[in-house]
């Protein structure tokens, strides 16, 4: 299939088809036409990559879901590698809620010195919503 009908089966733009070329995750191979030809094995790659950006991840992140993926696998977390990808982004992530925890029981504390009682106001009407 060509570039167009591969980005109209996963959602993603030609544009982002030739970015995951370009950074080595999709590869495509070139018909007597000159034109890129992709196989349904690429609209998984397409899709498993899609899904993990999605979700947050870069596409360096997806790098081991793919391979996986091409060694054969079911789906791209079946591997070692891909699995503890998993693991430090859901660390990164824990660490970015305790860094958001953090700032907001600052903020929470100055609204508390610069107003007295409005803080407690805030809560109340947050419970009422």
């Amino acid at each position: 299939m060509r570039i167009g009908e591969l980005a109209e089966r996963t959602g993603a733009s030609t544009r982002s088809l030739r970015y995951y070329e370009q950074h080595g995750l999709l590869s495509a191979r070139r018909g007597s036409n000159g034109y890129r030809e992709y196989s349904l094995e690429d609209v998984r790659l397409v899709s498993e990559i899609r899904a993990l950006l999605t979700v947050g991840f870069t596409l360096e992140d997806a790098r081991p879901f793919v391979d996986c993926l091409r060694a054969g696998h079911a789906t791209g977390a079946a591997c070692a590698e891909s699995v503890a990808v998993y693991r430090r982004k859901l660390a990164e992530i824990d660490e970015e809620i305790r860094v958001l925890l953090d700032r907001r029981a600052e903020v929470a504390g100055q609204l508390t010195a610069a107003c007295p009682g409005c803080f407690a106001k805030e809560k109340r009407d947050q419970a009422d919503d």
